[in-house]
């Protein structure tokens, strides 16, 4: 399965013994590869339109009108020309598929050392955002009940990040990324639905009357973390990356027809999708509430009841399918060393506890720590502009080596000096809120 038979001279023969070949028909990123070109689609939708999109007009508010539309469309134009890349390199080495992220790093910076640049990043954004998914998730189920029954007890937050994990406990279990394409499929339309009722409700509502666009910080220097802090927002909004290659392993491939073909087709459908989602609830939701914006533009909706209580459900729904996709490549890494490293044998109880333990840790972070617009700021700078804005791009230069100051040449170079920026800005940003936030915060409250 990891390496096609040859057809041609100069495609290499697969070299595996029957135990490797075992092995990695058992491993959930290389066990299934029959999926279609709109199983890429929904994917990406469902990895890169989280939560974050919610985030969005309060990240706005911070960044004001044209520095937050600026932002916006570069950040769409470069995610868009970095994920070309990873779809081009998947197979850029006739007769092998680089089917994990750090596979692909390992070919461009070498064994070992492409195991520690991709892999610690790659885990911090995927356990990163699995964690702020449980948050949001069970923040979005408290909303609901709240909205539905307003005379009910009050249940802490805490109960509802349980009451979210016990689904994961259960869908964890799903062996690969074909298994789970049903849920994407749902996660996708709902990310479409409930970015909808939020801008097209917020519009309902109108411009408030005391609607105010300045920065909402009244020091200099509050207006500047704050800044920084809304750049590691909009990075998370647009961290799909993490996932591009395992998705592309799901998808046929031969000589004749390579899976790049299909797998970009799906990716422009998704980033349509991503901008209709995007850039209506961005610009509407400021618009319309200005700097009162909550983090999680949902908040700032109170009416109709039954509308925003059906759009947290639908994000709810949404959050459980990008879970999974995150958690997908989390698990293959996890079996990968229980099985290559450890020499475990394969089996479905092997299976069974590891997925289990990593659900009830993402759970336990996710109750210890929900401050929610803060850690995305943090996450967002510290590791998803790396991963998604400029290491694609230092691959491209260390493998195809383009020519000093061709367009390619200067292109790369943009995005590494932009990504590096808010690298480095966007966590200071990030966990200064953190800081903020957690002076009136009671553990497990």
């Amino acid at each position: 399965m990891g390496i096609q038979a040859p057809t041609e001279q100069n495609y290499p023969v697969d070299t595996r013994s029957e135990k490797e070949k075992a092995i990695d028909d058992w491993l959930p990123i290389t066990s299934s590869r029959n999926a279609k070109w709109w199983y890429s689609a929904f994917h990406n939708v469902t990895a890169m339109v989280g939560a974050g999109v919610l985030g969005l007009p309060y990240a706005m508010s911070e960044l004001g009108w044209g520095p937050g539309v600026t932002v916006l469309i570069i950040s769409w134009v470069v995610t868009l020309y970095t994920l070309w890349q990873m779809v081009e390199m998947h197979e850029m080495v006739p007769g092998k598929r680089f089917d994990r992220y750090h596979e692909l790093g390992q070919y461009a910076f070498g064994e070992k050392l492409g195991l520690y640049i991709v892999v610690p990043q790659q885990l911090v954004v995927e356990v990163g955002v699995d964690i702020v998914y449980m948050v949001t998730g069970g923040k979005s189920l408290k909303k609901f009940h709240n909205l539905v029954c307003k005379d009910c007890q009050n249940i802490k937050l805490t109960y509802f990040i349980m009451i979210f994990a016990s689904v994961h406990f259960v869908l964890s279990h799903l062996p690969n990324f074909n298994s789970i394409s049903g849920v994407s499929l749902a996660a996708a339309v709902m990310s479409l639905s409930y970015s909808t009722i939020a801008w097209a409700s917020s519009l309902h509502k109108g411009v408030q009357d005391d609607v105010e666009y300045g920065y909402k910080a009244k020091t200099t220097a509050g207006t500047v973390f704050n800044f920084f802090s809304a750049l590691g927002e909009v990075a998370f909004a647009y961290a799909g990356h993490n996932v591009v290659l395992e998705i592309q392993a799901t998808i046929p491939s031969t000589p004749e027809k390579p899976s790049k073909g299909p797998m970009w087709r799906g990716v422009i459908v998704a980033y349509i999708v991503v901008a209709l989602c995007y850039f209506p609830v961005a610009l509407i939701g400021y618009w319309i509430f200005g700097n009162k914006v909550e983090d999680n533009i949902l908040m700032s909706l109170e009416k109709p009841t039954w509308l925003i209580a059906m759009a947290n459900m639908f994000v709810v729904i949404h959050v459980i399918g990008s879970y999974q996709i995150y958690a997908m490549p989390v698990f293959d890494m996890i079996e990968t060393v229980l099985v290559k490293k450890l020499h475990f044998k394969p089996s479905t109880p092997l299976r069974f506890i590891s997925r289990t333990v990593y659900v009830a840790f993402t759970m336990f972070v996710g109750i210890t720590f929900p401050f929610f617009g803060g850690l995305l700021g943090f996450f967002g700078g510290f590791a998803f502009a790396p991963t998604t804005y400029f290491l694609p791009c230092i691959m491209w230069l260390a493998i195809y080596k383009p020519r000093k100051y061709s367009l390619s040449w200067i292109a790369n170079w943009i995005c590494i000096i932009l990504g590096v920026l808010l690298m480095v800005v966007s966590p200071i940003g990030g966990l200064r809120q953190i800081i903020l936030q957690a002076k009136h915060y009671k553990f497990y409250s």
